[in-house]
C-alpha cells in the first residue's frame, strides 16, 4: 500500500520546501499580477440561459460563476476549469434546492449570498471572523477567497478550499475532520453514495454510505497500516497534502507517506493536476496537458483502491447498487445487469438492476413454477452475502430444482462441488467468483402483460367448468314452459350482445396463426373503421403505408396500422417476418405490436403509436439542432435495444435495416426501434445465416455484397453510421456537398485522424465542452463500421465504449478501397 520516504534529512528538507511554498502562495493575491483584477464589494452574478459571465482568475484558468447542469433551467454555483473544452467543474456550493434561471449571487461586507428567483436565501458564504469582507478574488490556484482586510493585511476570511466537493487540487490541503463526497451520477452533482474523510484520529479512510441517508458503513480502504491511530500525535496523520502533482499523508511529526504507490508523480508544469473521488467510488489522481498539441483529455495517473469490487463486500449494496454484479476494467468498476435484469436507471450504472419481470410469493403462486420460469447459468459469478438457506451435500441438478420450486429463490450459488446457496432480492455485492450463479427468469411468454380486452372483465371472462355445469341443469331440469322462457331470453341476449360487439367494436376470437406470441387478432372492418378509412397516412415505405388509428376500449387509444401494400410474396414473407420477430419480444426500447390482420388478401399489423414521429424527423428536421444531451440518450437507448434483439431474446434476432426512420420515439423521446419486416431470427445455437440482400443504401454493411453468411454485425455497422448521424446531425450520404464532407463515415475518419473533431460538430457549444466524450463516441462509431465483422464490437460492448466503461481501440479506416494510400 502506501510507503515511508525514509531519511531525516530528506524529511526535514521536504517540510520546510512545502512550508515555503505554501508562504509563497498565500502572498499570490497581494503580488502584483498583470490583468488581475479583484471583485468589489456590490458586485453580484446572475443564473441565465445565456452565456453567464464568470468571475476569472489572473491567468484565465478557473472562473467562478454560474454553469448549467441537467438542462437549461439548472445550475450550480461552481468553480471550473475555464481554458479546457470540458470546463471541468472543481468545487460547487452545497445547496438545499436547486439553483434555477433567475437566481442571483451578491458580494456584501457580510459575505457571499446566493439567492433564487424570488429572494429566497438557497446558500451563504459568511467570514470565519467578525471583520467585515473587503473584497473577493478567483485564485490561479482554484480557490475562491473573501477577503477581510485588517490594520496591517488582508487575510482570507472564507475559501472555497476549506469547504471541498468531490475534488482537490494542487496546494490544496485536507486536514483532520475534512472531508471529499462524491457525486451521485456522472452528471447529477447530489451527494453519492460515497466519501473520503481525515478522520479525527489521523486516518484517511474512504467509506460507502447508506443514500439517500447519510449513514456511513465501514471504510473499504484505510491508510491505518501506514499511520498510527494509537493516539500517537506524531506518529499519526496530520493532514492530506496536494503538493504540486504529489498526493501524501503528513504526519504530526513532519515525516510524508505517500498515498499512491509504485506509480510515477506525472511532469507537473506542463500538465493540469486534479484529484476526484468518483461517483463509482474510486479516488483518482487526473493530468490535463496544458499544450494544445495533439489529443487533450483528462488522463488517470493512478488511483485507490485497485479492486473496489473486491473489497466492498460488508454491508450495503457493493460498488455497483443491488441486483448487479462487478468487474474491474484497470481499477474502474464495470457494473453488469445478469441475464433477465436492466439497470434502474439507465443514466446510471453503477444504480444497481431490477428484474423484468414479476417474481416472488405474492406472484402466481398457485401456478406450476416450471410454467414460469427457467434457469439461466453464469460461471464465475457470485453474490456471497445474504443466502437464507444452505444446502449441502447438493449436486447441481438438485440445487437448480431446489431453486426452480422455491417462490423465494431469485438466484442460487452453487460452489465448492457440493453447496448450493439460495438467496433472495435484492442480490447484494455481486461480483466475479468461484462457482456456478443459477438465476430464475420469467419466461418469455409468461413475462408479457395479461392480454389486450375490449369492455369488462365481465364482458369476455370464461366460464368455469361449475358454472356452465349448473347453466345446464337449469335449462333442462324445468318444465317446457320454463324452457321456452328462458331460450326466448337467451335469444334476446344474444341479439344484444352482438350489438353491443358491433357497437364497441370488438376483437373477434379465433386460434392464432402465431400461437408463440400474446398477439391480438383483428378484421379487416375493425381496422378500416379505427383509421376512419385509412384517412390520415403517418408514412410509408417499400412494403407499405402506415396510418393513424384509434381503438375504442372503454377509453381511445391511438394505434399506428400497417397495410403492406406489395406482391402478394414480399408482402406475405414481411408480414410473418415481422410479426414472428417482434411479436415475442418485449423491451422499453422497441416499438410493441400490439395486434394484426391476417384476412384473406389483407396483412395488417397494430402497433402502439409514438407521438414525435421518427428519429430522422428529429435529427434533420429541427433548427437549432436538437440537444446534445438527448441526442446521446437517443443512441444509449437505441443500442440496448439491439442488445436485447441480438442477445436477450428467447431466439437472436438481426433486425437487417437500422436507420433513423426506422427508429420512432414515443412520448417521452424514448427511442423504440421498429419496422421488423426484413428481420432476421437465428437459431439459439446459430450465430451466422445466408439470405439475400437486406437494408437501405448507406447503412448495409460490406458483407450483403460478398455472399458470405451475415452475422448481427450488420446491424452493429449500420449502427455505426447511425451514429454518426445522431453526433452530427446530418445524413449519411450528402450529395448536396461537392468536397470530402459527401459520404459520412469516411469524413468522419478524415477529421479524426486529422484532429478536427469540432468541423464534425460544428462547434457546437454543448459538445465541445466534453471534446473527450466525442472523440469516444466518433471513435465507437468509427469500430463499428470497419469492413471486416471481425473487428466490428458487439453491441454490448458499444454500450461500455460509449460509457467510458472500456477503452475504445483505435479504429482504422472503415474502407479498404477509401484507405489505401492514407497511412
Amino acid at each position: 500500500m502506501a510507503t515511508y520516504k525514509v531519511g531525516a534529512a530528506t524529511s526535514i528538507a521536504s517540510s520546510v520546501i512545502y512550508h515555503l511554498l505554501l508562504i509563497f502562495l498565500s502572498l499570490l493575491p497581494f503580488l502584483p499580477v498583470s490583468g488581475a483584477s479583484n471583485v468589489n464589494l456590490s458586485s453580484s452574478l446572475t443564473a441565465t440561459t445565456g452565456e453567464n459571465s464568470p468571475w476569472i482568475s489572473p491567468s484565465g484558468d478557473f472562473a467562478f460563476g454560474f454553469r448549467q447542469v441537467y438542462d437549461a433551467s439548472i445550475f450550480l454555483l461552481a468553480v471550473w476549469y475555464d481554458k479546457l473544452p470540458d470546463r471541468t467543474i472543481v468545487w460547487h456550493a452545497n445547496t438545499s434546492t436547486p439553483v434555477q434561471t433567475g437566481s442571483k449571487i451578491d458580494l456584501s461586507v457580510d459575505g457571499l449570498t446566493l439567492a433564487g428567483p424570488q429572494g429566497q436565501t438557497l446558500w451563504k458564504a459568511e467570514p470565519s471572523t467578525t471583520a467585515a469582507i473587503s473584497y473577493a478574488s478567483m485564485l490561479d490556484t482554484g480557490n475562491f477567497v473573501l477577503f477581510s482586510t485588517g490594520a496591517s493585511n488582508a487575510v482570507y476570511a472564507w475559501e472555497s478550499f476549506n469547504y471541498p466537493t468531490d475534488t482537490i487540487l494542487p496546494t490544496q490541503i485536507l486536514p483532520r475532520g475534512g472531508m471529499l463526497y462524491s457525486r451521485l451520477t456522472e452528471t447529477n452533482y447530489s451527494r453519492g453514495r460515497f466519501e473520503l474523510r481525515f478522520t479525527t484520529d489521523g486516518n484517511l479512510e474512504l467509506n460507502p454510505i447508506a443514500w439517500p441517508s447519510e449513514f456511513r458503513y465501514t471504510s473499504y480502504w484505510s491508510s491505518s497500516g501506514t499511520v498510527s491511530t494509537t493516539g500517537n500525535t506524531s506518529e499519526s496523520g496530520f493532514q492530506l497534502v496536494f503538493n504540486q502533482s504529489d498526493i501524501y499523508i503528513e504526519k504530526g511529526n513532519g515525516d510524508t507517506v505517500q498515498l499512491f504507490n509504485s506509480v510515477p508523480a506525472p511532469n507537473y508544469p506542463s500538465n493540469y493536476h486534479r484529484a476526484t473521488l468518483g461517483y463509482d467510488g474510486v479516488f483518482r489522481q487526473y493530468t490535463f496537458p496544458r499544450s494544445s498539441d495533439g489529443d487533450r483529455f483528462w488522463s488517470i495517473v493512478r488511483g485507490i483502491p485497485r479492486n473496489i469490487c473486491e473489497l466492498l463486500n460488508e454491508v450495503g449494496s457493493g460498488a455497483c447498487g443491488f441486483n448487479s454484479y462487478c468487474m474491474t476494467n484497470d481499477g474502474t468498476p464495470n457494473c453488469q445487469c445478469p441475464e433477465g435484469y436492466s439497470l434502474t436507471d439507465p443514466n446510471n450504472k453503477p444504480g444497481g438492476c431490477k428484474p423484468n419481470f414479476p417474481l416472488g410469493c405474492g406472484v402466481d403462486g398457485s401456478r406450476n413454477q416450471e410454467d414460469l420460469y427457467e434457469l439461466k447459468r453464469m460461471g464465475d459469478v457470485d453474490w456471497p452475502l445474504g443466502e437464507y438457506e444452505t444446502l449441502q451435500p447438493y449436486n447441481q441438478t438438485q440445487c437448480e430444482e431446489s431453486c426452480l420450486h422455491d417462490c423465494s429463490c431469485a438466484v442460487a450459488i452453487f460452489s465448492a462441488g457440493n453447496t448450493c446457496k439460495k438467496k433472495r432480492l435484492p442480490l447484494t455485492n455481486g461480483r466475479l467468483n468461484y462457482g456456478v450463479a443459477i438465476i430464475k427468469v420469467r419466461k418469455g411468454s409468461a413475462a408479457l402483460p395479461p392480454p389486450f380486452t375490449s369492455g369488462s372483465d365481465d364482458d369476455i371472462k370464461p366460464k368455469s367448468k361449475r358454472e356452465n355445469q349448473i347453466l345446464t341443469w337449469t335449462l333442462f331440469s324445468g318444465g317446457s314452459g320454463l324452457f321456452n322462457i328462458l331460450l326466448l331470453a337467451a335469444v334476446i341476449s344474444l341479439v344484444v350482445l352482438l350489438r353491443h360487439r358491433k357497437k364497441y367494436n370488438k376483437l373477434v376470437v379465433h386460434d392464432s396463426d402465431f400461437p408463440d406470441t400474446n398477439l391480438r387478432i383483428f378484421t379487416f372492418k375493425q381496422l378500416k373503421e379505427a383509421t376512419d378509412g385509412f384517412k390520415e397516412g403517418l408514412g410509408s415505405g417499400s412494403f407499405g403505408t402506415v396510418y393513424k388509428g384509434v381503438l375504442t376500449n372503454g377509453s381511445k387509444n391511438q394505434v399506428a396500422v400497417k397495410v403492406l401494400e406489395k406482391l402478394i410474396k414480399d408482402g406475405e414473407r414481411e408480414f410473418n417476418a415481422e410479426v414472428s420477430a417482434i411479436g415475442k419480444t418485449h423491451h422499453r426500447n422497441l416499438v410493441k405490436l400490439l395486434g394484426y390482420c391476417n384476412e384473406g388478401p389483407n396483412r395488417l399489423l397494430v402497433y402502439e403509436f409514438m407521438s414525435n414521429g421518427s428519429l430522422a424527423d428529429f435529427l434533420f428536421g429541427q433548427t437549432p439542432r436538437p440537444d446534445w444531451y438527448r441526442r446521446t440518450q437517443l443512441a444509449l437507448g437505441i443500442a440496448r435495444g439491439l442488445v436485447y434483439l441480438h442477445e436477450e431474446c428467447s431466439t437472436p434476432i438481426i433486425h437487417c435495416d437500422i436507420k433513423p426512420q426506422n427508429i420512432l420515439l414515443d412520448e417521452h423521446l424514448t427511442a423504440r426501434i421498429s419496422d421488423f419486416g426484413l428481420a432476421k431470427s437465428l437459431a439459439l445455437d446459430q450465430t451466422r445465416t445466408r439470405t439475400g440482400i437486406r437494408g437501405t443504401r448507406g447503412y448495409v454493411a460490406p458483407e450483403w455484397f460478398k455472399s458470405a453468411p451475415v452475422t448481427v454485425k450488420v446491424d452493429v455497422y449500420s449502427f455505426g453510421v447511425m451514429l454518426l448521424e445522431i453526433i452530427c446531425c446530418r445524413k449519411s450520404v450528402e450529395i448536396d456537398f461537392e468536397d470530402e464532407r459527401v459520404i459520412l463515415t469516411e469524413w468522419a475518419y478524415d477529421c479524426y485522424k486529422e484532429r478536427r473533431l469540432d468541423a464534425l460538430v460544428d462547434n457546437e457549444e454543448a459538445v465541445m465542452r466534453d471534446i473527450a466524450m466525442l472523440r469516444r463516441w466518433v471513435k465507437t462509431a468509427l469500430c463499428c463500421v470497419q469492413e471486416s465483422p471481425s473487428k466490428r464490437p458487439t453491441m454490448k460492448m458499444v454500450i461500455q465504449m460509449l460509457e467510458g466503461y472500456v477503452e475504445v481501440p483505435i479504429p482504422t479506416c472503415a474502407s479498404s478501397s477509401f484507405c489505401s494510400g492514407l497511412d
